[in-house]
């Protein structure tokens, strides 16, 4: 059988204060072009379906929208569950007679030991939960990690898994090792919130949301699907995709990865304003990409963003070098005053500290001067 699997949509995502809910609707219109022509089996969507547990409303209408087109317009049984943005409660209503047409919504954990069967592969749906959620629900004490968690979870779907089955995992977790972006919400402080890739040995395949990379985990059979989109610069070299996997009665399965194209890229430029203002430059660019700039220029620039804008008109983040660099020297300035050196000393390394810049000579001359002038004026005083 066929399934896709998708995660982390985000809806109602804003980034750098602009909803990027335009952009979700063109990337999943076109994700449903492609459930049209690969005509999966199931499509599996692994949490964080929206960004937040109380999403703006155009938010809610286009996940309605895209759902419908999938489910009853294209007539595609779809396996989904609730991730750490989402609200269990708000995704967990009408989920029993959602059941009616193939819909298979988790938001809660409950009834998560009983098997989703399609076409053959049992699906096995773990929403989000906490910790503490988990242990009460299994009335173990000893639970007090998100591997503790798991682990219990798993146990316990061992208890009744047909081995001689394909078996998925479908599961919203931070996997030990795995690579995060910025865009993803700390599950927890320390190492409480990973979870060991090693638990989900006895799944053919395990269907992970939460990681925004398809590459954030090596792993045989334990893979993300990433994000459908870029949602902040870090995540700017990222390929985002969904996967496409077609999995055998003996639980063998195959991997492809198909890219969507989005509105707007997410991208870094790194340059000089004149340089990035030229037209034998821009006219090479995609101009409306989401963008972070680096400025190289040093000195003052006169109100560098709005003449961005004219050209880059979705200029998100912009920065300077220099003051980049200035910043990791001002982290060590403070210890200048430990040190016993003379005003001429201090200043030269003052300079240095603030602008990066040489302390030449001459510039040593002017202000040595300076200083005796400023000495003999206080000693008068005196």
């Amino acid at each position: 059988m066929k399934f896709i699997h998708t995660a982390d949509w985000h809806l109602g995502k804003l980034v750098h204060g602009v909803y990027m809910t335009a952009d979700q609707r063109e990337v999943l219109n076109q994700f449903v072009d492609v459930v049209r022509e690969e005509e999966p089996d199931a499509v599996v969507i692994a949490g964080d379906l929206y960004d937040r547990s109380v999403p703006p409303t155009d938010a809610v209408e286009l996940l309605d929208e895209i759902l419908f087109k999938i489910n009853v317009e294209a007539k595609t049984p779809i396996v989904a569950i609730a991730g750490n943005h989402d609200s269990a409660e708000r995704l967990s209503f009408g989920s029993s007679w959602y059941k009616h047409s193939q819909f298979y919504l988790s938001g809660k954990l409950a009834n998560c030991f009983e098997p989703v069967r399609i076409n053959g592969v049992n699906f096995y749906l773990l929403p989000y939960a906490e910790p503490g959620v988990v242990r009460e629900l299994l009335g173990d004490d000893s639970i007090h990690s998100h591997h503790d968690a798991m682990k219990a979870l798993i146990g316990r779907i061992e208890e009744t898994i047909n081995p001689n089955e394909p078996n998925v995992l479908v599961g919203h977790a931070f996997v030990l090792g795995g690579q995060t972006s910025d865009s993803e919400r700390v599950l927890s402080v320390g190492g409480s919130g990973c979870v060991g890739a090693e638990l989900f040995a006895p799944f053919s395949y395990t269907a992970l949301g939460h990681l925004h990379s398809p590459d954030a985990i090596r792993h045989e059979t334990v893979k993300y699907s990433g994000s459908l989109l870029k949602y902040s610069f870090s995540e700017a070299t990222q390929n985002k995709s969904i996967s496409i996997i077609e999995i055998d009665q003996s639980g063998n399965f195959t991997h492809r990865y198909r890219s969507l194209t989005p509105k707007h890229d997410m991208r870094e430029l790194v340059g000089f304003i004149d340089q990035l203002l030229d037209p034998q430059f821009y006219e090479k660019e995609r101009t409306d990409d989401y963008l972070k700039i680096t400025l190289l220029d040093e000195g003052a620039l006169i109100d560098p963003i709005n003449k961005l804008r004219q050209v880059y008109p979705n200029v998100l983040h912009l920065e300077r070098k220099i003051d980049v660099l200035n910043l990791k020297k001002k982290q060590s300035f403070n210890a200048i005053r430990a040190e016993k050196k003379s005003e001429i000393e201090l200043f030269e390394q003052f300079y240095t500290e603030m602008t990066t810049s040489a302390f030449t000579s001459e510039k040593k001359a002017v202000m040595a001067e300076m200083i005796e002038k400023v000495l003999k004026g206080e000693a008068a005083v005196k």
